[in-house]
């Protein structure tokens, strides 16, 4: 993934905190995924407004004792991209 690109979610889809499943979801017209807390924070910036890049900044400002999260971000966004999440 490009770190220049903006990502968005893709249409139709809507990012949420499920508080009965104390975790964030992603819903979709045929259903739901259920996120574990590190694909939510990434997911939650997503904003289409923010590059790559910036997800990355912030995430490492978060957390910065995290050894190659940058990486980590990278492939958590490829997974997303070819999973049709995000566009």
């Amino acid at each position: 993934m490009n770190r220049q690109k903006t990502p968005t979610l893709r249409q139709g889809f809507r990012l949420q905190w499920e508080p009965r499943q104390d975790c964030h979801v992603l819903l979709y017209p045929e259903g739901m995924i259920k996120l574990n807390a590190s694909a939510g924070k990434v997911l939650d910036l997503v904003d289409g407004q923010r590059s790559v890049a910036a997800i990355i900044d912030l995430l490492s400002a978060c957390f910065p004792g995290e050894p190659d999260i940058d990486l980590d971000v990278l492939a958590f966004l490829e997974v997303a991209h070819a999973q049709y999440w995000i566009e």
